[in-house]
């Protein structure tokens, strides 16, 4: 053992590295999109919801940042113990939390109520980060990109299909549809997944207290989780910033109704293609290649959406063709990121991923709190250089790298 960390491998009980089995792979993409869209349900509903439980238009906010913190929360004290407890058990336990923290927000009577819904469902959502690197676990070497790639496809859908959705159902049948509809999924995908996963018992090693301290030890030592954990950062704050203020110019330049907001957010989910490619891909060792092909791809999209002035159906049609690279860059270097720090080592896979999403979705708030400001006092061209100023940064730090972090 060294700085807190043991050196023992761990055991993967019932699974042999074979091949992933398709199904098992489709579930657990299935499982993450679904769990990680309660996330993001919220963000094209604030309106209605702060009007029902008499949340004041300043505090409404709150909703969809209590939600994030509660994620980043989850991330730092439940995903490492993914490396202590048994996964499929710890993936249970948490989504038995989210169905109780959906119940509660639909029948929540007050504000307090509802945003302590709100931080729960943040919190128990980290069962998809459970079941990122577990995937990994049941994978190869060899196919542990491919593997990891297609269960961040689903994960990826999930975040861009969840606000659409939300919003139909909402015009339907009212905001609290779509978490009564999400609760009653979440807990039949409970039972499924508590049924059918193989079990992963990690081999004995760290204690809780030993095992939180090791996350700053873990950040210290590993610079490849630094890189790769800032490259996203800078991605996903530019991703938060365009999504949080490109309805808003929607609405207000291209006079697009809400229904036409959300079908210029399905067209966006054309991007996450990118994460099966970039997974298979770098399975061939193109990791750093693309690497810098993807954060370009961001930089590219910024310096559009500021060139795209006018508003006519053309530049409409660009501004699609923007969300689509932006969407193609996040989701091919999350999964870049999350091969190169699953390639450390198995012992400390859970603690890594944990570090690594905090991180990133950290700069996902800053994104998001920069685009507000930057909207609201110098409109769609400070919003798009502050936007493009981000992954600029993260060229500048990619083009530091030596051959051998790739």
């Amino acid at each position: 053992m060294k700085d807190g960390i043991p050196a023992q491998q761990q055991t993967v009980s019932l699974v042999t590295q074979k091949a992933v089995p398709g199904w098992i792979t489709f579930l657990l993409a299935v499982s993450c999109g679904l769990i990680v869209a309660n996330l993001y349900y919220t963000q094209t509903l604030v309106g209605p919801i702060g009007h029902a439980i008499h949340l004041s238009a300043g505090a409404t906010g709150l909703i969809v940042t209590l939600t994030q913190i509660g994620y980043v929360a989850g991330l730092l004290f439940i995903v490492p113990l993914s490396d202590i407890i048994e996964n499929r058990r710890l993936t249970v336990m948490s989504l038995v939390l989210v169905v109780a923290a959906l119940v509660l927000s639909v029948l929540a009577p007050n504000a307090p109520l509802f945003l302590a819904a709100s931080l729960l469902i943040g919190l128990g959502s980290v069962a998809a980060q459970v079941l990122v690197p577990y995937a990994s676990y049941l994978a190869t070497e060899e196919d542990r990109g491919r593997v990891v790639g297609n269960v961040m496809s689903g994960l990826l859908l999930g975040i861009m299909f969840a606000r659409p959705v939300a919003s139909f159902m909402a015009g339907l049948w009212g905001w609290q549809s779509i978490f009564i509809v999400s609760a009653v999924v979440t807990a039949l995908l409970t039972l499924l997944l508590a049924r059918v996963l193989p079990a992963r018992k990690p081999a004995p090693g760290l204690r809780y207290g030993q095992l939180l301290r090791s996350l700053g030890t873990l950040l210290m030592h590993t610079p490849v989780l630094r890189r790769r954990a800032l490259y996203q950062a800078s991605l996903f704050g530019a991703f938060s910033l365009f999504w949080t203020t490109v309805p808003l110019h929607l609405s207000s330049e291209y006079h697009l109704s809400q229904q036409g907001i959300a079908l210029f957010a399905l067209a966006g989910v054309g991007g996450a293609v990118a994460a099966p490619i970039a997974g298979r891909l770098a399975d061939k060792g193109w990791t750093r290649l693309l690497t810098g092909l993807g954060i370009s791809l961001a930089v590219l999209s910024f310096i559009l959406a500021y060139l795209l002035r006018d508003t006519s159906n053309l530049t409409l049609g660009l501004l699609v063709l923007t969300a689509i690279l932006l969407d193609m860059s996040v989701s091919g270097n999350l999964v870049l990121g999350q091969r190169a720090i699953y390639s450390l080592g198995n012992e400390t896979r859970g603690r890594l991923n944990g570090l690594f999403m905090a991180i990133f979705f950290i700069g996902g708030a800053v994104g998001s709190s920069l685009g507000g400001w930057a909207y609201a006092y110098g409109g769609w061209s400070l919003t798009t250089l502050i936007g493009l100023a981000l992954p600029v940064l993260a060229l500048i730090y990619f083009l530091t790298e030596k051959k051998e972090h790739a």
